[in-house]
C-alpha cells in the first residue's frame, strides 16, 4: 500500500493542517505526484510541504522542514512570519496569525496567471483570503527557483511567496492562501477549476 495507493486517483489536493500529524505521509503523496506528473493542488499547509518536499529530494536538503514541525531543523524552508517569533516565545499568540484577506501579486507567464485569466481576464493583482502563521523562507528563494520550483504569486512588495508551481509539470501548484473560501458550488474558484480541466484532459488521454 502506501504511495502506490495513490495510483487510482487523477489529482490531489492536500489542504490546511496544523502541527506535525500526517507530515511526512503528505511529503511522500507530494514526491510520487511531483515524479509521476499527477496533477497536485497544495493549500497553506498542503504548499509549504510541497516546499518541504522539492528542498529534500531536489536540493538534496534532507532534514529540511517546517520549524512548526520540527524547530530544531538547520534547514527551515518554512518558518515562523518575521516579527511573530517573539511573540510566541513570550506565549502572545493573539495576532500571530496573518489572517483575512491579502492581496496577491500574480507572476506573468504562469500557470497560475493562465488560471486566473481565463475567469478574470488579464488582472495582475487578486485578493485572496488567509489563515496560517508560518510561511516560505526566502533565504531559500533562490536555490529553490534555480531548482525548479518557481514562485508565481507575491505579496505586492514581493517580499512574501504567495504561491509556487513547477514549470512543465501537468498541475503543480501550491497556495499559502485559502481559494476555497472564495469557491462556491456554482461559481468555484479558477484555481479549482484549472485543476479539475487538467485532470480531465489527462484521464481522457489514457
Amino acid at each position: 500500500k502506501g504511495v502506490n495507493e495513490l495510483k487510482k486517483y487523477d489529482g490531489i489536493i492536500i489542504p490546511q493542517g496544523w502541527g506535525s500529524r500526517g507530515s511526512e505521509g503528505k511529503i511522500k503523496s507530494i514526491k510520487y505526484c511531483r515524479e509521476n506528473n499527477i496533477p497536485y493542488f497544495g493549500l497553506c499547509y498542503g504548499m509549504q510541504m510541497a516546499v518541504i518536499e522539492f528542498a529534500r529530494d531536489v536540493l538534496g536538503l534532507k532534514d529540511a522542514n517546517s520549524e512548526e514541525v520540527n524547530s530544531k531543523t538547520s534547514n527551515p524552508v518554512i518558518h515562523i512570519m518575521p516579527g511573530q517569533k517573539e511573540l510566541i516565545e513570550k506565549n502572545g499568540y493573539g495576532g500571530t496569525i496573518r489572517l483575512g484577506g491579502w492581496p496577491c501579486k500574480i507572476i506573468k507567464g504562469t500557470h497560475l496567471e493562465k488560471a486566473y485569466k481565463a475567469k478574470f481576464g488579464a488582472k495582475n493583482i487578486v485578493s485572496e483570503r488567509h489563515r496560517h502563521r508560518f510561511e516560505y523562507n526566502n533565504d531559500y528563494r533562490e536555490r529553490l527557483e534555480k531548482a525548479g520550483l518557481k514562485v508565481c504569486g507575491t505579496s505586492p512588495d514581493n517580499k512574501i511567496v504567495e504561491a509556487i508551481e513547477i514549470t512543465g509539470h501537468p498541475f503543480f501548484i501550491g497556495t499559502q492562501f485559502h481559494p476555497e473560501y472564495f469557491s462556491r458550488p456554482l461559481d468555484p474558484h479558477p484555481l479549482f477549476t484549472e485543476f479539475i480541466r487538467v485532470c480531465l484532459n489527462l484521464k481522457r488521454k489514457q
